[in-house]
């Protein structure tokens, strides 16, 4: 039984196109099952999760059903269509949701969530109202101006490469969303927005984003050792 009272509800977004991926990735095969199974199968499986949404592209719904039967995911309440952008997607899924304590966003193309994501996240956002996964970046990242040269080498010990789960008191995001104008790139940015404070918790680096094709064979190689 989950420990906030007022219920923890997920919401898992794989809306996208797959434009870069050249084809839709939250129901590619990966290692056997499907890119999404692999995160859902563990919130299903988390004693906070108390409910799941899942927000699909509009041609996927169906699919997303069927699968929900096959994998006998109790804790899926609602499969919706999303929206154009991912934002109009995440609004879809907080539309679904009746009432909840806490509310944790997942990209379903980051197969590799795990409990202590999830449960880390829950407390961090619990205490703060807001928490975000990120862990620190590994290269050295420049800015460039408009003719593609070096404007300025940015220090390295303070910036990190933020993640999914993200998470929020759940008044907290539907205030965000619905006064949100103009286009974020994630849940966090629309909350900033507000004038909010976010928290940083420790992500995982094999919490990755399938994008590109190359992103999905190393997520084969992670598959396979886990």
């Amino acid at each position: 039984m989950s420990k906030y009272a007022g219920g923890a509800v997920a919401v898992v977004v794989g809306a996208g196109s797959g434009s870069r991926m050249g084809a839709e990735k939250t129901f590619l095969n990966l290692a056997g099952r499907p890119v999404i199974s692999w995160s859902v199968d563990v919130l299903q499986h988390n004693k906070n999760i108390s409910e799941i949404v899942l927000v699909l592209h509009n041609n996927n719904v169906d699919e997303g059903r069927s699968l929900v039967v096959a994998m006998g995911w109790s804790k899926v309440t609602a499969v919706c269509a999303g929206g154009k952008l991912r934002q109009d997607s995440v609004k879809k899924g907080l539309e679904a949701i009746r009432d909840c304590e806490m509310v944790l966003i997942h990209d379903a193309a980051r197969p590799f969530l795990t409990h202590r994501l999830i449960d880390e996240g829950l407390e961090a956002a619990m205490s703060g109202g807001s928490a975000v996964a990120a862990v620190p970046v590994k290269d050295t990242i420049r800015q460039m101006d408009e003719a593609g040269v070096v404007a300025a080498t940015l220090p390295r010990n303070r910036l990190m490469a933020v993640q999914t789960p993200q998470v929020f008191r759940f008044k907290i995001l539907k205030d965000a969303y619905a006064s949100l104008a103009g286009e974020v790139t994630d849940d966090a940015a629309a909350v900033e927005r507000m004038g909010l404070k976010v928290k940083l918790y420790a992500g995982d680096y094999d919490n990755i984003k399938i994008t590109t094709r190359e992103d999905m064979e190393l997520a084969e190689i992670i598959a396979e050792r886990r």
